[in-house]
């Protein structure tokens, strides 16, 4: 495990750290007007960010809140820091900052072939709830849509 801390982003000066994990993480990245987008929505988007000890950006995660629903978006860790507790810190922070402002349910896509990541929201309490075919390019691929009910964190 490695200590870091998770802050919320709230400046899109931040952005280049965003888009340099984004960019090392998925072969389909969002761009930086993607991501700018979801800033100027502060009241259904927000956005978490991992730093080590040193206040290096090693990961991030992307939310929405809509209702009593979170949509993760997006979870990327840096590639040396992966298995070491970041993405279960971004994920737990997420999950009760969301039951904070009363989701009561979240819910993400994940490739069929990312087992590391479906562990990882298994341990969380997701399950799978059906199958988007195709949603994914470069590969083309399908998302599992996974689903949890509030419970504690």
């Amino acid at each position: 495990m490695i200590d870091c801390f998770i802050q919320p982003l709230t400046s899109p000066a931040d952005l280049d750290d965003i888009l340099r994990i984004e960019s090392l993480t998925f072969t389909n990245p969002w761009t930086r007007e993607m991501y700018l987008s979801e800033l100027e929505h502060r009241n259904v988007s927000f956005f978490y960010i991992a730093r080590d000890a040193v206040g290096e950006a090693i990961g991030f995660c992307n939310c929405w809140l809509v209702l009593d629903e979170i949509h993760i978006n997006t979870l990327a860790v840096l590639p040396e820091y992966r298995r070491r507790g970041v993405a279960s810190a971004l994920l737990e922070r997420v999950l009760r900052e969301g039951a904070a402002r009363g989701a009561h349910r979240a819910t993400l896509e994940v490739r069929r072939s990312n087992e590391a990541a479906r562990k990882l929201y298994e341990k969380f309490g997701f399950t799978v709830t059906t199958v988007r075919r195709g949603y994914y390019t470069h590969p083309d691929e399908d998302a599992l849509v996974l689903w949890r009910e509030a419970s504690p964190v």
